[in-house]
């Protein structure tokens, strides 16, 4: 008898025990976040390192509170459609970097809160209802660019310019919004826009080769195709000499001449900070605006500069 008793008081330990280690197990259950990136290049991975420095800094760090998956289309279209459902299975929350993942994860998923970075332009792109009524479970931040400083600085490097190339990636919605925007502004200033564009990064040096005795200074807006092919884009525009004005910092510090833009690990630690808000049940989607960059950077290549016979110190923001 005495033996059964502690026989059956060993099992209900046990079972406690068991118990107890499956309540732990779920108090200690890591928030997952999942990254969807249409293609790997420098200013998007500023972007998504500054929306995690947002999350670490406060207390979500990965390993400890926290579980990543991030993946990338490879550039490929096709491929979002499947990463954006994989993500919205598996994670709690996902960051979205660009327009093109940020569309195929709101077609996918209408609950779970969608962050994105790197949108242009977050209301034609039907994203939200508006910047400050969202209306859904996405919100995020603008890389809207000052597109007319950009030509403003663009044509400040050549006052006898008369015509202006325009290069991008016809299917990157983002791109599209910029350099339309640009090339109003250079007809508006009395100047010839010669546009081509690409499709793919095999597309960009005979499309940019094809042009480039035709004109006399370079724009590219923020374009993942472009930034993929940066080497490229130096050795053709610094052969030829023309000046180029690009999208992003990380697109001159790859080899264009200048920019007047956005600080992308800066935007991605403001998308970081409303996340936060967020999974603090401070905020929710539907009711927090998305935000435009808090902070503009002028950027100048010294190397291209003196490249080109420029002097990098006489490159500023025309007033």
């Amino acid at each position: 008898m005495k033996k059964w008793l502690i026989s059956l008081l060993m099992v209900g330990l046990v079972v406690l025990g068991a118990c107890g280690s499956e309540e732990a197990g779920s108090a200690d259950e890591s928030l997952k976040i999942g990254t969807l990136n249409f293609i790997d290049h420098e200013s998007l991975t500023a972007a998504e390192e500054g929306f995690y420095q947002a999350l670490e800094d406060n207390g979500y760090v990965e390993g400890e509170k926290l579980e990543i998956e991030s993946v990338s289309a490879q550039g490929s279209q096709d491929n979002l459609n499947p990463m954006a459902e994989q993500l919205a299975s598996g994670n709690d929350l996902i960051l979205s970097l660009g327009t093109a993942p940020t569309q195929a994860l709101a077609n996918v998923e209408q609950e779970k809160p969608i962050l994105f970075t790197a949108v242009t332009d977050p209301v034609d792109s039907g994203l939200v209802e508006s910047q400050e009524a969202p209306g859904g479970n996405i919100t995020g931040t603008s890389d809207y660019m000052p597109i007319d400083k950009q030509i403003d600085l663009l044509l400040s490097l050549d006052d006898q310019a008369e015509a202006v190339g325009v290069i991008y990636n016809s299917s990157e919605p983002n791109s599209s919004v910029q350099a339309k925007e640009a090339v109003q502004l250079i007809e508006e200033a009395g100047l010839e826009p010669v546009v081509t564009t690409v499709t793919s990064t095999n597309d960009v040096q005979q499309n940019l080769t094809s042009i480039i005795n035709d004109i006399d200074l370079l724009y590219v807006p923020t374009d993942n195709t472009i930034a993929g092919t940066m080497p490229t884009v130096k050795d053709i525009t610094v052969e030829n000499q023309i000046p180029s004005v690009l999208g992003a910092p990380e697109m001159v510090e790859a080899g264009g001449l200048a920019t007047y833009s956005v600080d992308y690990h800066s935007l991605g630690y403001q998308a970081g900070e409303l996340a936060v808000d967020i999974l603090n049940g401070e905020a929710e989607p539907a009711t927090t605006p998305y935000e435009n960059a808090e902070e503009l950077v002028l950027v100048v290549n010294e190397e291209v500069a003196e490249a080109l016979d420029i002097d990098p110190e006489s490159i500023q923001i025309p007033e």
